[in-house]
């Protein structure tokens, strides 16, 4: 198969070239933090490659948070697919929800006990695994955090973007629309469940880009990312605040909201923006419902963590904290953004297990 290759066009005329296939997925474009693990490090631009195979079939676990949404199927394409490209086992586990962080902690318990020999962890809490990391890496056995961030000291290596730089860009996508002096916009902010790192990450980030423009953000309202859960969120704000001009957070409370809106007659009335993409979010994008998503290529992400995984054991060097290069999707440049560079295939189920 040849190594084809999709331009990938960014907002401010940046291109990305991306492999077009899944098997031929990297060279990648992606981000290198330095120092790794550090909150405020810098960041320089680097082409990921991973290995062409695994030495052996190694036994990965991999612990979400859940997989109630299209985001965490995404992961989830990205750690099994690579699993089945690099040749290692792999077991996936999920929580059930960010309110069950005693339940991750004892199935990560449950991966070591069970012969795993790395752990990918989707953290339900920034803090709240300190404790299983430490013993997890005790007994030799490597933890590599993915997407949502952890502040364990005792992690190996991390595979994920800059949820500041997600919430930063789309709190600058409205601050550029609205600058200061204009009329005041009000929005309605959704950042995702209180506590998880990535929502405290996101939340600094949209605060900081609107700073000093014409949009006002209402008291942000903090909940799950289940469908429901975000719906009544909404519900509850439009309720108290009919002036509000825009509804931004999580894909989860965009691709809710877009029903809601229609059914009340107010698509033309207030705006709808997410800070991260799903497939639900694209086809909002597409459709004209939904403005803009900054793309994290949560694929890639579990496809670099399982990478990183098999450099650790087979004592390879490895990039220690990386993410994709993230770039805002809009209407505009759509077309040019090629569908299988930032998301799952349509229609793709769970994968629990590689063999």
């Amino acid at each position: 198969m040849k190594h084809a290759r999709l331009a990938l066009a960014l907002l401010g005329a940046t291109t990305l070239a991306v492999p077009a296939f899944a098997g031929d997925w990297f060279p990648y474009p992606a981000e290198e933090v330095t120092p790794a693990f550090s909150t405020d490090g810098t960041s320089a631009p680097i082409s990921y490659e991973a290995l062409p195979k695994a030495d052996k079939p190694w036994n990965i676990c991999v612990a979400f948070p859940h997989m109630k949404d299209a985001y965490w199927l995404g992961v989830d394409y990205g750690v099994t697919e690579e699993a089945k490209r690099a040749g290692v086992k792999l077991n996936v586990v999920e929580a059930g929800g960010y309110t069950e962080l005693a339940k991750q902690i004892s199935q990560i318990e449950d991966c070591v006990a069970g012969g795993a020999q790395a752990v990918i962890i989707g953290a339900i809490s920034y803090d709240g695994l300190n404790a299983v990391v430490k013993e997890t890496a005790a007994k030799g056995v490597p933890v590599i955090d993915v997407v949502n961030g952890m502040s364990s000291p005792d992690i190996s290596a991390k595979s994920l973007v800059s949820f500041w730089t997600m919430g930063h860009e789309t709190g600058k996508y409205l601050a550029e629309k609205h600058p200061a002096g204009s009329p005041e916009v009000t929005v309605g902010w959704f950042p995702g469940p209180a506590g998880a790192g990535w929502v405290e990450a996101a939340n600094t980030g949209f605060m900081e880009a609107v700073k000093g423009s014409a949009v006002k953000v209402l008291e942000p309202r903090y909940g799950d990312t289940g469908k429901e859960a975000q719906l009544k969120l909404v519900e509850d704000v439009l309720q108290a605040n009919p002036e509000v001009n825009y509804i931004a957070g999580t894909a989860v409370t965009a691709e809710a909201a877009q029903g809601l809106l229609r059914e009340r007659g107010l698509t033309d009335k207030v705006g709808l923006l997410a800070f991260y993409l799903t497939p639900g979010v694209y086809s909002g994008i597409q459709r004209g419902f939904i403005e803009a998503a900054p793309a994290d290529s949560m694929v890639i992400q579990g496809r670099i963590a399982v990478d990183q995984a098999v450099r650790i054991l087979e004592g390879k060097p490895y990039v220690k904290h990386v993410g994709p290069k993230i770039f805002v999707i809009t209407k505009d440049n759509l077309s040019k953004t090629p569908r299988e560079a930032v998301l799952p295939p349509e229609g793709f189920q769970p994968v629990f297990s590689v063999n």
